[in-house]
């Protein structure tokens, strides 16, 4: 990781006192040296994996010990080990195994006759192998046979043998995926695949989402895949090893190794290194998706809010109508109606007099209208109604909405109301939090990832988590105001103290203080410790309660402000009050320059909301269905995912555009484009067969 072991070994000893990366990473830059979330994550995740990886070591070394079978060296370096698939290596030949081919040969008395051969010295093999002949073994063939098949299983269980192997094939290996005899009978099912049927790529360079691509389809039983090496070579490896560059005492001899040496790279070596390397492929294809899914999900999760206002939200819909709902400053819902301004229904004259008598009555100040069906011609029929211009209309992601209409979360809010009147709320509460109202969805059901479903679902669940984590302490948390759901994700708190927060709020009322905190039951000075600084109380006595200054600052804060004859309250918010502090001489052996800079920033803007402002933004008006397209066309979009393959883009019809990686433009990576970014782009090509269109950025604007 290129930081210092001093920094891990405190960072380990936080994290194993139950302390959060949030909380690491934000309080404890002096004992880490300043590492950030990502760092402090890493770390833990390390942690986790060696954790591990000493309980397997220990079992493993149980295990020879009890066969009598452990020496010395070998425990060293089972000790001395930091790789999985290393570490099964070394212990492969004493793992209790099935009845093989190897086994009956030594039941039948065989291992002599194959330690004779591994001498190199036995110039007249199949004489030394009569030697050999029983009832069990009728021939000079088969005692020889038996011999070879004890010396490739132990050839398949070297050490050397498989680290060679497993580097050659991941360097020199190809994923090659042919059509399966299942996709050949159903062309249909089969034709996603089609570009796959006849693929063949070094393993080395396999792009993760072609990889990933590939293993689907063959999970999917559409695709056959296979790693092909270069055999010839391997068993040139594999000779060096075996016969230790040494000489063969007879031709005879050297033909027997070599079969044997062919015959455990067939029928052992190779369907074991070559589930190893997938695995391996897989794994880093894993990670690198996880990645991608992380920093979508980032920027989703910190999308601007409108913040509280009055919201109409609609849930836009053709023949079922248009299910429109308004909610208050806080997102508490004061009605719901249904319209139906869209065919086949066409009741536009009451539909028009129920939105502008809701907009009055319940005083909206801005409307949501979902992106999904109906949406376009929703926007334009809110848009004709001469609604007064300080009401915004905002288009708004349906992405996950109808999942929390139907989940025991909507239905816990919600009882008394069915799905449709959920997905509405949805819609408007997102508009007014995104953050708030996306926690209560499951992350791979917002449509901002790749192959989420294929990945690791352990790895994808630890990146989420912490993204999200990430997401809700570094805005920070109304006490007074947050759901048991965004509470849950405030450092040291988790679901159950999350509740009790909530129920102590409903039985005692708002909280005045943070120091409230150590009321709530079972939240005890470590929680405290841990959430404090993430909660904010704005109507609090203190005004450092609305601010990210951790509570154990609070003297430091007060001796600052003394130090300049004010009040703390007189010195928030004041740049030039805050131009005079002199931070050297505030530190000491505990609080160091970057706590106090952190303070210094809080006093000048507290609880300063990273996110911006929501913006408004309006789909070309001449665009409502992909047969409206013409190569050429600059269209404003939306960014809705972004891949290692490109980046989606709504252009406001229904299907999504896809930006190519080569299309980005200006050299510019993935990365240079977020999810929800504003942009123009270009029509480059468009597929009405299979409703594909190519956008480019590579135009002149």
């Amino acid at each position: 990781m290129g930081i210092s072991q001093w920094q891990v070994r405190h960072c380990v000893e936080l994290l194993e006192e139950g302390a959060t990366i949030p909380f690491i990473s934000r309080y404890r830059k002096e004992r880490t040296g300043g590492l950030d979330e990502v760092q402090v994550a890493e770390i833990r995740h390390f942690f986790v994996y060696f954790s591990e990886l000493d309980r397997r070591k220990t079992a493993i070394l149980k295990s020879i010990e009890e066969q009598n079978a452990l020496t010395a060296d070998l425990g060293r370096k089972i000790m001395d080990e930091v790789d999985l698939p290393a570490l099964e290596d070394l212990y492969l030949p004493y793992r209790p195994k099935k009845r093989t081919r190897a086994s009956v040969a030594r039941e039948r008395g065989l291992e002599p006759l194959a330690d004779a051969f591994m001498t190199l010295k036995a110039d007249k093999p199949r004489d030394l192998a009569r030697k050999f002949i029983t009832a069990e073994v009728p021939d000079c063939d088969a005692a020889v046979a038996g011999a070879g098949d004890i010396i490739a299983e132990r050839i398949s269980e070297n050490t050397e043998v498989r680290k060679v192997l497993r580097s050659s094939y991941l360097k020199w290996g190809r994923v090659v995926s042919r059509r399966s005899a299942k996709a050949a009978k159903d062309a249909d099912e089969g034709d996603k695949y089609r570009s796959w049927f006849d693929h063949s790529e070094p393993i080395s360079r396999i792009a993760p989402h072609r990889l990933l691509a590939i293993l689907r389809g063959e999970s999917e039983g559409m695709l056959s895949v296979k790693v092909e090496a270069d055999d010839d070579r391997n068993l040139e490896r594999i000779s060096r090893i075996v016969l230790h560059g040494e000489r063969v005492a007879s031709r005879e001899l050297y033909n027997i190794l070599s079969d044997t040496m062919a015959d455990s790279l067939k029928r052992l070596l190779h369907p074991s290194i070559e589930n190893e390397v997938l695995r391996l492929a897989k794994e880093k294809a894993d990670a690198d998706s996880i990645k991608v899914f992380g920093e979508n999900l980032r920027q989703l999760l910190l999308a601007p809010p409108v913040g509280q206002k009055r919201v109409m939200a609609i849930d836009p819909g053709f023949r079922t109508g248009c299910k429109v709902v308004c909610l208050d400053e806080r997102g508490s819902l004061l009605h719901n109606d249904t319209i139906y301004p869209h065919p086949p229904v066409n009741e536009r004259i009451s539909s028009m007099k129920k939105i502008t008598d809701m907009v009055e009555k319940y005083k909206v100040e801005v409307i949501a209208v979902g992106s999904g069906t109906a949406g376009r011609e929703t926007e334009s029929f809110i848009k004709r109604l001469g609604l007064d211009d300080s009401i915004e209309i905002f288009s708004v992601s349906e992405d996950g909405a109808s999942v929390y209409s139907a989940s025991e979360t909507a239905r816990e809010e919600f009882p008394d109301y069915d799905v449709t009147v959920r997905g509405a709320v949805s819609i408007g509460r997102r508009l007014m939090d995104p953050l708030s109202e996306l926690v209560k969805i499951d992350p791979k059901s917002i449509g901002v990832g790749q192959y989420q479903h294929d990945v690791d679902q352990s790895l994808l669940k630890e990146e989420l988590d912490n993204t999200v984590e990430s997401c809700v302490n570094s805005v920070g948390v109304n006490l007074n105001t947050a759901s048991v759901y965004l509470l849950q994700y405030v450092s040291g708190v988790g679901p159950a103290l999350a509740s009790n927060i909530v129920e102590w709020r409903n039985a005692n009322g708002n909280f005045t203080s943070r120091n409230d905190l150590l009321k709530v039951k079972r939240l005890g000075a470590k929680a405290f410790e841990q959430c404090a600084g993430f909660l904010r109380i704005p109507s609090s006595s203190n005004p450092l309660d609305d601010s990210a200054v951790h509570p154990e600052r609070y003297p430091l804060v007060e001796r600052m402000a003394a130090d300049l004859n004010v009040r703390v309250d007189e010195l928030i918010r004041n740049d030039a009050l805050c131009s005079r502090i002199d931070l050297e001489r505030y530190v000491d052996g505990e609080v160091g320059l970057p706590t106090l800079q952190d303070i210094l920033s809080e006093l000048r803007k507290p609880g300063r909301d990273p996110r911006g402002a929501a913006r408004t933004f309006a789909f070309s008006e001449d665009i409502r269905t992909i047969e409206d397209l013409r190569e050429g066309m600059i269209l404003p979009g939306i960014v809705t995912n972004v891949t290692d393959f490109g980046a989606f883009v709504d252009i406001g019809i229904k299907q999504n555009g896809l930006i190519h990686v080569s299309r980005l433009g200006n050299n510019r990576g993935k990365s240079a484009l977020k999810v929800h970014q504003q942009i123009e782009v270009m029509v480059e090509n468009i597929d009405l067969a299979r409703e594909r269109i190519g956008l480019s950025l590579n135009f002149k604007r």
